[in-house]
């Protein structure tokens, strides 16, 4: 008897995840924190909020090219200790988010501020204009 299976475009992609990074994919990222991202739209701007702990303002840098917010940060730490057999050692974190802003973004007022390890971006949202009401109108035709 043959049997009818339902196809699933996500059977591959998820057996590559199983392989490449195994049944729980965070198992290879234990102790790295990914960093959240949020962003969303509220009261015509476009807000987005990224969790960088540990990060200086100094280490964030924002900027819009061809209509996308590119937001990337990257710290360095060097230690230096006498008493063990290393010379330096050295360490890395690094995040990159793009995001494609809307046309109506005002990318002249964009405003940035990183407090208590959170990024917020806020960027202002030129208001759509109301719509346009069209009255309905009948024609008595006179014979």
């Amino acid at each position: 008897m043959n049997k009818l299976v339902r196809y699933d475009p996500f059977v591959e992609l998820n057996a590559l995840q199983k392989q490449f990074l195994g049944d729980d994919w965070l198992t290879p990222f234990k102790g790295v924190n990914i960093p959240t991202t949020d962003v969303y739209t509220k009261d015509n701007e476009l807000r987005v909020e990224v969790h960088l702990p540990n990060f200086n303002q100094e280490d964030v840098d924002i900027q819009v090219n061809d209509g996308a917010l590119t937001i990337q940060a990257e710290r360095h730490e060097k230690e230096e200790d006498k008493s063990k057999k290393y010379v330096v050692r050295e360490s890395s974190s690094s995040f990159y988010r793009r995001i494609q802003l809307p046309e109506r973004a005002n990318t002249d007022k964009i405003d940035a501020h990183l407090e208590d390890g959170v990024l917020s971006v806020t960027v202002p949202l030129t208001p759509l204009p109301e719509p346009k009401k069209i009255s309905v109108s009948t024609k008595d035709k006179k014979k």
